[in-house]
């Protein structure tokens, strides 16, 4: 049997613990199917800093040579880089080697389409079929094509960024810059990257050779080390990215890290003002109710799509989106420069916004509209006892006409409230948000009371 039991497979590609669930042979089998999927052409190869990555990486090169690939190493890069250099190099499509934020002892395999996104459901779909068959068409030793290594790969990233933005003013406000960079596939690029906007820079955890200094997640828990070299140091912003830098987090001057969802409520405010037209903004289910405040302030719309960045940006292009992304990662979708999250181009458009307005990313955030979310979540085994939570609260709450395109969604005018399975756990995950943490989290409490009673 191909599949392990423990091999966890979703919009975000294929994952698990190495050794246990995701082994060399079933990778390179992957990649033998993916390359059977998009054809025997060129396919990029990228991943980040994990211990296993190099292991993992002429895992993918033996499956997609042993289909008649030609495959072009890219090696350590931003995700948001290999899905750009994708459409730059007309290559049939990508596989990026990183578990994003995860621990240490993950990884994964993330299937880029001739697009430079993921691949959507019915695409995944397909090319587990060919997965799955008895047979795989390998072809000839006469058929086998050359390993290319690409050049500067980064610079194709960098360059579609800084043709969308004013990097003169950025450059001309000299910001002092702190960022953490995970140890990951940031780190080779971050500072020269905020060097050449003119920002004077101090980079912590960039050694790709030493593992995760710090737990992976940018979470405010984990970035101590920024919050007091930020705080100490008296610089103007702090920036933190995750292994696979396509996530990204904000620190104030004073240290103090701002969370995931203020990211984007900051990068869409200041795409929508510096665009200065109304358009669609796409985000996912778990994002903040100061995004839809901010998008109907401009004229502009708001639409919601299910969690997942494939999700979001297939929402984005169907709806023409000018700007979006998910709240709760700090993924920041700017089609201006690429259909996918990018803490790269999150950091340019925040430094835009901070010397358009030359105002502190203090002054800025006061100016934003205020909310304070919670998270719970609820034990729940079986897809059956799921699907009963969510079809019991439907009918109770089908006054407030929630949106159901994923769990359930249930808004109010001041506060909402996510209810949805989770893809990785046995539970089922609460979401509340309010303008106060007290209203939120009994809000929270209240659903998760719902929820227990339903099951029980």
């Amino acid at each position: 049997m191909k599949m392990s039991t423990s091999l966890k497979i979703s919009v975000s590609g294929v994952r698990g613990v190495v050794g246990e669930s995701l082994t060399p042979s079933l990778v390179a089998y992957f990649a033998a199917s993916f390359g059977e999927y998009v054809g025997a052409g060129r396919v990029l190869v990228a991943r980040d800093t994990r211990p296993t990555g190099t292991m993992f990486e002429n895992a993918v090169i033996s499956g997609l040579l042993s289909v008649g690939c030609q495959p072009h190493i890219l090696g350590v890069v931003p995700t948001p880089t290999l899905q750009m250099a994708v459409v730059k190099l007309r290559a049939n499509g990508g596989i990026i080697i990183s578990a994003s934020h995860n621990p240490e002892e993950w990884n994964a395999l993330k299937f880029v389409n001739s697009s430079g996104i993921f691949l959507n459901d019915n695409e995944a779909d397909e090319l587990l079929d060919i997965y799955n068959q008895p047979y795989t068409n390998y072809v000839a030793e006469s058929e086998y094509r050359n390993v290319h290594i690409a050049e500067n790969p980064f610079g194709i990233h960098k360059d579609k960024i800084f043709s969308q933005i004013d990097s003169e003013l950025i450059r001309k406000s000299k910001f002092k810059v702190a960022i953490d960079c995970c140890n990951g596939a940031g780190a080779p690029y971050a500072k020269t990257f905020l060097e050449e906007l003119g920002c004077e820079v101090t980079a912590i955890f960039t050694d790709i050779d030493k593992g995760f200094e710090r737990t992976p997640e940018p979470a405010a828990k984990n970035l101590g080390a920024l919050s007091k070299l930020v705080r100490e140091g008296k610089f103007d912003i702090g920036f933190a990215q995750d292994p696979d830098a396509d996530r990204l987090v904000l620190l104030s001057s004073k240290g103090e890290a701002l969370g995931e969802q203020l990211t984007l409520v900051l990068a869409i405010s200041h795409v929508l003002e510096k665009t200065k037209k109304h358009g669609n903004v796409v985000v996912n289910l778990a994002t903040t109710k100061a995004v839809e405040d901010i998008v109907k302030t401009s004229g502009s719309e708001i639409s919601y799509s299910k969690i997942g960045e494939i999700n979001v940006t297939s929402e984005m292009m169907v709806k023409k989106a000018i700007v979006g992304g998910e709240g709760g990662s700090g993924g920041v979708i700017w089609p201006a420069v690429h259909p996918c999250r990018d803490s790269f181009t999150g950091m340019a458009l925040i430094l835009e916004m901070m010397a358009s307005r030359n105002e502190s990313i203090d002054a800025i955030v006061k100016s934003m509209p205020k909310y304070s979310t919670v998270n719970s979540k609820v034990s729940c085994s079986g897809s059956r006892a799921s699907q009963k939570v969510i079809r019991e609260l439907r009918e109770k709450y089908a006054g407030q006409k929630p949106n159901t395109s994923d769990g359930i969604r249930i808004d109010w005018e001041d506060r909402w409230v996510l209810v949805r399975p989770s893809n990785t756990e046995p539970v089922i995950r609460i979401t509340a948000e309010a303008k106060t943490e007290k209203t939120a989290e009994d809000l929270a409490a209240k659903f998760k009371d719902e929820i227990e009673k339903i099951i029980s």
